[in-house]
This record gives C-alpha cells, sequence and structure tokens, in this order.
C-alpha cells in the first residue's frame, strides 16, 4: 500500500485544497472528505494518498493528497462519482483547490 511521502522533486502530483467552512460543520465535513477517500477517491487510477487536516481554529478543513500525475488527477475530476462526492463538499464549504510540485523537504 502506497504512503505519502514527501519527497523533493518526486513524479507525483501533489494536490492541496483548502476548504472554508462555518465553524460548526467542520467535523461533518471532515468526514464527508473521509468517507468519499475510503469509498471512491482511493480506487481509482493514479491515487497515491490522501490525508485529511482539520484546522484548530474550525474553520478550515485542508486535503493534502498525492497523485501519480496531473493527468490522473484531472480524470478523477472528471468521474462521475468523484464529481458526486465533491458537489457535496462544496454545499458545506467554499475550496481552493491547486497543483504544486514539492521543492524542499525539511527535517530535524
Amino acid at each position: 500500500m502506497a504512503t505519502t511521502t514527501i519527497t523533493a522533486g518526486a513524479d507525483l502530483a501533489t494536490l492541496i485544497n483548502v476548504f472554508t467552512v462555518d465553524p460548526g460543520r467542520q467535523q461533518e465535513l471532515v468526514e464527508l472528505l473521509v468517507t468519499a477517500t475510503e469509498k471512491v477517491m482511493q480506487h481509482r487510477p493514479g491515487f497515491v494518498a490522501a490525508n485529511i487536516h482539520a484546522g484548530a481554529e474550525g474553520t478550515r478543513v485542508v486535503n493534502y493528497a498525492q497523485w501519480e500525475s496531473a493527468d490522473a488527477f484531472r480524470a478523477m475530476l472528471a468521474d462521475p462519482e468523484c464529481q458526486e462526492h465533491m458537489q457535496a463538499a462544496l454545499a458545506l464549504a467554499t475550496a481552493d483547490p491547486q497543483l504544486y510540485t514539492v521543492e524542499s523537504v525539511h527535517h530535524s
């Protein structure tokens, strides 16, 4: 099973999606994203890993995900079953999904 490995220069597409949600709905969004990942996203070609983070202030949720390529990520976006889950998330929050490359990693 693949896990999240953050390595500079890795040949992966990294999605960082920052959701902004009303404070009372953060946990609902987290649960929706976890369920969508477990039931749908992780079974799509090119999926590597996803990590759901709840902001300490209660108004943000971040999905840090890795895909084998930007094309695999775009294919997921076009998938009707995936779109259904994404629309459910957008009914709870606004989102700012962006693809990144890892440029630098530091460890102590």
